[in-house]
């Protein structure tokens, strides 16, 4: 199985057309605050590649803001271990940090345990570069700790601070997806990526999820690609719902991104075709796990009020 150090090495070999993204999501529940740090290599059909990204901050009671760095040129020469950054921000794992217009974020994640990456996707398919794109999450679930600052205002984020780093990779956004990053406490944690492909036949297909939920040290479903065709899901704004049922087990998700404490940022894929995601690291999820023996009962519920982070991805 990859460590998270491999599955957070730039995969980028040059080739034209793809995007590759890093991001970290961080939820404070004490403040009730929120961040995003959004990096992304794009290598476009024509031109030469380029580094581009944003953070946004979530505050208790205020609107959004967001802040973008770059675009930078990528450099020729770049130690070939570390993760690509424009000028102004940084990855560098167990650290973030970098400043981008009235915001500045100095940041930890120090992950819980050896529990490792957690594959949304099939570890092959992120190993193996099959599918149109994947994501994998190197830093699965941590205790995030640090300081934002926007404008004169200064966050210091609790000790019940949590965060994580996801690691995508392809040649460009979906069709129209769905995302949810939900912990669920002592490192357990649900990730859902649902998706409708672009390519020509596929783009009018109901998106498809891409379920994993860790509890403990078992990660469920075994392999996300087969259990996918278990999975439904109805996209929309304000609300989205995944539901499903693999062998004895039925998961119910119900997630909700209010419009006051969400952000909507343009995306442009590497062939020029744009894309619109509604994001909020304050949003809202109601997850029911059930289990059937000779009936179907209630096994747990989780219930996360300002605390997950969620977006939808809509054309154009």
């Amino acid at each position: 199985m990859p460590t998270s150090e491999g599955t957070l090495a730039c995969r980028w070999k040059g080739q034209a057309e793809r995007l590759e993204v890093w991001y970290a999501t961080i939820s404070d529940p004490a403040t009730g605050s929120g961040c995003w740090v959004h990096h992304e290599l794009v290598a476009p059909v024509n031109g030469d590649p380029y580094l581009h990204g944003w953070v946004s901050v979530f505050r208790q009671g205020k609107p959004p803001v967001t802040e973008h760095f770059g675009p930078d040129p990528l450099p020729a020469a770049r130690p070939a271990e570390a993760i690509p950054s424009p000028a102004g921000a940084v990855i560098d794992p167990p650290s973030l940090r970098g400043s981008a217009g009235s915001i500045g974020w100095n940041l930890r994640l120090d992950a819980d345990g050896e529990r490792g990456p957690l594959f949304t996707f099939p570890a092959w398919a992120w190993e193996r570069e099959l599918l149109p794109g994947a994501q994998v999450l190197p830093i699965a679930s941590a205790r995030c700790t640090g300081t934002i600052t926007i404008g004169r205002e200064k966050l210091v984020l609790s000790g019940e601070a949590r965060g994580n780093l996801a690691h995508i990779y392809g040649h460009g956004n979906a069709e129209r997806w769905g995302w949810l990053h939900a912990e669920l406490g002592g490192g357990d944690l649900l990730e859902i990526v649902a998706a409708t492909s672009r390519h020509a036949g596929l783009n009018h297909l109901p998106p498809l999820p891409f379920v994993q939920l860790r509890l403990g040290d078992r990660d469920w479903p075994r392999d996300p690609l087969v259990a996918s065709s278990f999975f439904r899901c109805r996209l929309g704004l304000p609300s989205w719902q995944v539901r499903g049922t693999v062998g004895r087990w039925r998961l119910t998700v119900e997630v909700g991104i209010p419009a006051d404490s969400a952000v909507a940022i343009g995306y442009v894929d590497p062939d020029g075709a744009t894309a619109t995601c509604t994001n909020s690291e304050t949003a809202d999820a109601t997850i029911v796990l059930e289990h059937r023996a000779s009936r179907w009962e209630t096994a747990r519920v989780w219930n996360l009020v300002g605390s997950a982070h969620a977006e939808v991805g809509t054309r154009p």
